[in-house]
């Protein structure tokens, strides 16, 4: 009897210790601090710089036979701190990145929490060792803001979305449980001192997160079910007819994805993050001397239609049309055309090309070229036919564009690791359409060189640079974006009216000419015809030297939402490129060239904004100019304007 009262004794304060438990992780330059609370639930509080910015957040892990995280008993904890190098394969930010961070393993009965603290944020993953395979019911992920904060995000109808909707922007606390969910990745003005970027990182055999309200000023995740029934819904797309209660069937003993919070100080911060990167596996393709990032020259957005007095053909999808633009992307060194929807001779089919195009001896002109050619296809197309990766690339095809998946369940983000893999096994690139937001995968298998996932100038009209001066911000800094750029008919907003095959885009000519700059893509599109291209000669020359790959990176001015100037250096020239959205009539920055090296003249060609961009966007000037270390440039930039320049 004594003997069992002594357990009791020691079980209860056992339990005590465990209840008022708390533990902290510093960032290396110690500005952030997490201080986890081990009770009923494991909970932490987010700081910077000693000021409260999330507080009583909450994690589980809810499987169908026990909720890990609920009353968790600690057994032991690890430290370890690490700070590395990084080179990815194909470098979208930076050549190296710098990996440094204090590490904190929690490890409970049944599973571990591993919490990373950067000195630019924080990450947590769940790890488990269940010796089975598993059904996750949900998982729980809650963060509570101590103030009103304002949210920008997109929200979706459904699960079914291809992140393309308009950033919406809302009050912390007005953003009840009854409105729309949200996509990642979400970015949190704290109307302090600095943003909040949540986003996930490796995810693999898991759903994507989205996020909603809680109607108590914070927000919780939550998560599309494993699809089980589908039925038939024409040439691009299953309709789900049943779904199960859980959201994951997997592997009992496996890391699950990370949870990352980029803390930035400024803006510019969210910009040059590389948390993604930092957060992704290594690559499993062990040689990848194959993977070539570059620019693509694509008819979808012009409608196939190029004219002018060497245009001596039926323009359209058929041979002679593709033949021209393999001759100008070969006149312009570009790498790459991509041959959108009509190339097969239905959609269904991507073994038989339509008889006008002659794919085999467009593959063989393009060879002699030295142009490669990638492929449209749909989802449903390529898991109804997946050996076609061979096919393809015996043909001579270079990658594949894969589109319409619209959905983020955990089989869809198994198809595109099927994909990548499968596409890697035989040396061909990948750039996902109608796709949800990089989480990774493009680290793992770097010939994903591109995801859309963006409202971006496929939307003509629509897509508006007061809604894309998000995209440096939050989209583009998670991962590679195909937002498609190159228009060479520019207009004002409220002047639109424009349809293929004479596209337009909004916002100036120097406006587009930067975002070959700002955008990050491993395979970057120029969407208009050759034919504008030829009429606009400098503009060409200047897109077609700019890179797609980065050794640097480096912000000069930004301000969410209205403004971005990037530096951006590939060898020895520097590249600048700046947008504005349409709030301000005319928008200046002093920006210095301190990044260059002492000691040297460099030639400078820019592009800048004419005298009347603010209302004819075509308008604008290219100017040369020597510079050297440390000097001053003025940059004026109208509403919805730009500036682009290479200096070298």
């Amino acid at each position: 009897m004594r003997n069992k009262i002594l357990l009791c004794v020691l079980l209860f304060f056992s339990a005590l210790s465990a209840k008022s438990k708390n533990v902290e992780l510093y960032s290396p330059d110690k500005e952030i601090k997490l201080v986890f609370t081990l009770s009923d639930k494991i909970k932490y509080d987010l700081f910077s710089k000693d000021q409260l910015l999330l507080k009583d957040n909450s994690m589980q892990l809810m499987l169908e036979s026990k909720v890990l995280g609920e009353n968790p008993r600690l057994r032991k904890m690890k430290r370890r701190s690490v700070d590395e190098e990084i080179k990815p394969v194909v470098p979208f930010k930076y050549a190296v990145v710098q990996n440094h961070y204090n590490e904190l393993e929690l490890n409970f009965k049944d599973f571990s929490v591993i919490v990373r603290a950067f000195n630019d944020g924080f990450a947590y993953r769940f790890v488990t060792s269940e010796k089975d395979s598993v059904n996750v019911v949900g998982e729980k992920f809650e963060v509570n803001f101590p103030d009103d904060y304002l949210l920008h995000m997109q929200q979706p109808d459904s699960f079914k979305t291809a992140y393309e909707e308009p950033y919406t922007h809302l009050s912390s606390k007005k953003w009840t449980s009854d409105a729309k969910m949200a996509t990642l990745p979400f970015l949190i003005d704290t109307r302090k001192s600095c943003k909040i970027l949540i986003s996930e990182a490796d995810l693999a055999d898991y759903p994507c997160m989205f996020l909603k309200g809680t109607d108590t000023n914070g927000i919780h995740g939550v998560f599309p079910a494993v699809p089980l029934a589908y039925g038939e819904n024409g040439d691009r797309d299953l309709t789900i007819l049943k779904t199960a209660d859980y959201i994951a069937h997997t592997k009992g003993s496996r890391n699950f994805p990370w949870r990352y919070f980029v803390v930035a100080q400024t803006d510019a911060q969210l910009v040059e993050n590389t948390m993604t990167c930092r957060l992704s596996g290594s690559s499993e393709i062990k040689e990848t001397s194959w993977i070539q990032p570059g620019q693509v020259a694509w008819e979808w957005w012009s409608g196939a239609l190029p004219y002018g007095p060497d245009v001596n053909f039926v323009a359209g999808c058929n041979l002679d049309t593709y033949k021209y633009y393999i001759d100008f992307a070969a006149k312009h060194h570009i790498p790459y055309i991509l041959m959108d929807e009509g190339w097969a001779k239905t959609t269904f089919d991507p073994y038989t090309p339509n008889p006008d195009v002659n794919l085999h001896e467009l593959i063989r002109y393009g060879k002699e070229k030295n142009v490669g050619i990638i492929l449209w296809l749909t989802w449903l197309a390529t898991e109804n036919n997946f050996d076609l990766f061979k096919t393809f690339s015996d043909w001579g095809v270079k990658g594949v564009k894969i589109d319409f998946m619209n959905r983020s369940d955990q089989w869809m983000v198994n198809f595109y690791e099927r994909v990548a893999r499968e596409a890697a096994k035989h040396h061909l690139l990948v750039d996902f359409h109608g796709a949800f937001k990089p989480a990774g995968l493009e680290y793992r298998y770097p010939n994903v060189l591109s995801y859309e996932g963006v409202r971006a100038m496929e939307q003509m009209g629509d897509c508006l640079p007061d809604n894309s001066l998000y995209f440096p911000f939050m989209r583009n800094a998670v991962g590679p974006m195909d937002y498609t750029p190159g228009a060479m008919i520019s207009m004002q907003p409220e002047l639109y009216a424009a349809m293929r095959p004479n596209a337009a885009s909004i916002g100036t000519r120097a406006y587009q000419l930067a975002l070959y700059v700002l955008c990050e893509s491993g395979l970057q599109m120029l969407s208009d015809s050759p034919t504008q291209y030829a009429r606009n000669t400098d503009c060409t020359r200047f897109i077609t030297q700019v890179p797609v790959v980065w050794d640097e990176t480096r912000v000069l001015e930004a301000k969410v939402g209205e403004y971005v100037v990037v530096a951006k250096r590939k060898g020895d020239r520097w590249f600048i490129g700046g947008i504005t959205n349409n709030s301000e009539k005319v928008r200046e920055f002093k920006v210095n060239l301190d990044f260059l090296n002492a000691g040297k003249t460099y030639r400078m060609t820019a592009f800048e904004d004419g005298i009347n961009a603010d209302r004819q966007a075509m308008d604008y000037r290219c100017v040369s100019a020597d510079v050297t270390k440390g000097e001053e440039l003025t940059l004026r930039l109208v509403r919805n304007g730009g500036f682009a320049a290479v200096i070298e």
